[in-house]
């Protein structure tokens, strides 16, 4: 087999394992960071310049002109949560003697790959797969808040093209188009006594959204990269489940810009840092419709998604020990967009602090090997107040109370290839002569 028959072949059984991938969520809301197992053990600091290596594109598309040759990684991170639910006050009060969510966290896998190929000295394409939204929470099927959650799921998949240009030595752009699969499962008990039936949400679509980026090199040792994600317009059609109502849904995910810098200190060590907006508001109220009728959905009309925006800053380091291994560490603070204004035992996100570390083996001038991990702990208290305030009230007018115990382990891995010889310089462009 060809290596370019072989490249394609890693790059559509990746694909299928991103299809297949769900988690919880650790980025915000139902956003997910683990796109790259370098990324992580800095705790993304540096991934939008390219600290992440070819897996940067995710972020900014322009840093795949930093990676000569044809490469190709992929990566895989399993997130372990924990996020323990313990309701404190219900009206009606009797819901109380229902008990507790327990542990509403499912472990989950997301996998990433890309590939990239420098044309000449001037121009790359590449290809990326990834799952950039995911989120499992699963109560007890009987509990005092079964009436707000009993099961909720988000699945995606996206995938696209991507092309750098290199506009001189210190300048180079990217641009790349992401098609995205997104599918969605809100149940809930439709009455707060033991064994109600559970009823809900179930739909799926595609979207389509781009992403552009732009990576300078001011200094030697300085690397400085701005890259942004567009939002994407989902228009979920499905079922209203138990009802057996067809439902119709537009829902845009959000926008997305990061900024990272590197600065190489010495020839052995660097220090990075990264700062990211995600335009969480704009999910707001996503009204669900009939698809029959054309009329708001009347048992369910409009999905209670009022989120601020979130921001994730970081810093991290990097060490080459020797030519085999290198070492890197990193601190992130993470402001979720979910307070207890708007949590709900869905998602029951908050601020929260990432510890993280990894390493890179290099097997040899072609091949290596990835390993991070990354401890997450909430800051200060967790609390859900669904009450008059909490849109999530609406939809059922009970009051629940509680608070959440949370953490979460990660755990990332991957592999790294590069298929041309790393001793043969890639070709200058062809200047003709008139």
């Amino acid at each position: 087999m060809s290596r370019f028959n072989r490249s394609l072949t890693l790059a559509a059984v990746s694909f299928a394992a991103v299809i297949s991938a769900q988690g919880g969520a650790q980025a915000g809301a139902f956003g997910l960071h683990e796109q790259s197992a370098t990324g992580l053990g800095m705790a993304f600091a540096g991934v939008a310049d390219g600290a992440a290596g070819v897996s940067s594109m995710y972020w900014n598309p322009a840093t795949i002109t930093m990676r000569p040759g044809w490469q190709f990684e992929s990566h895989v991170s399993g997130i372990i949560p924990t996020s323990d639910v313990n309701p404190t006050l219900t009206n009606p009060p009797g819901l109380l003697a229902l008990g507790g969510a327990g542990d509403v966290g499912r472990d989950g896998v997301v996998p990433a790959s890309y590939a990239s190929f420098q044309i000449n000295d001037r121009l790359w394409l590449a290809f990326n797969a990834n799952a950039p939204f995911g989120l499992t929470t699963k109560p007890h099927t009987t509990w005092a808040g079964q009436i707000y959650s009993r099961t909720t799921s988000v699945l995606s998949a996206e995938f696209g093209p991507t092309i750098g240009y290199k506009v001189n030595d210190w300048m180079s752009v990217g641009a790349g188009v992401r098609a995205q699969y997104f599918k969605v499962r809100f149940f809930s008990a439709i009455a707060p006594t033991p064994l109600a039936p559970s009823a809900g949400l179930e739909g799926d679509s595609w979207g389509v959204g781009y992403q552009l980026g732009a990576n300078f090199t001011p200094f030697a040792g300085t690397a400085i990269g701005v890259g942004f994600r567009s939002a994407v317009k989902q228009e979920l059609e499905g079922s209203f489940q138990h009802f057996g109502v067809p439902i119709k849904a537009n829902l845009m995910l959000p926008e997305t810009v990061t900024v990272g810098v590197t600065q190489r200190i010495t020839d052995a060590f660097s220090l990075s840092g990264t700062v990211e907006w995600t335009n969480w508001s704009r999910l707001g109220f996503p009204r669900v419709t009939n698809q029959l009728t054309g009329t708001l959905l009347a048992q369910s009309p409009f999905i209670p998604l009022d989120y601020k925006d979130g921001w994730f800053f970081s810093v991290g380091g990097e060490y080459i020990i020797n030519p085999a291994w290198t070492v890197r560490a990193g601190l992130a603070y993470e402001i979720s967009p979910i307070d207890e204004h708007t949590r709900s035992p869905r998602l029951p996100d908050s601020d929260r602090i990432w510890l993280s570390l990894g390493t890179t083996y290099n097997w040899s001038d072609q091949l290596s090997f990835d390993l991070s991990y990354a401890h997450i702990f909430t800051v200060g208290n967790t609390n859900i107040n669904i009450a008059p305030g909490n849109p999530t009230f609406l939809t059922r007018g009970v009051v629940l109370q509680a608070n959440v115990d949370a953490s979460v382990d990660i755990i990332s891995a991957a592999i790294k290839y590069r298929w041309d010889n790393p001793a043969k310089a890639i070709p200058a462009p062809i200047v003709r002569k008139n």
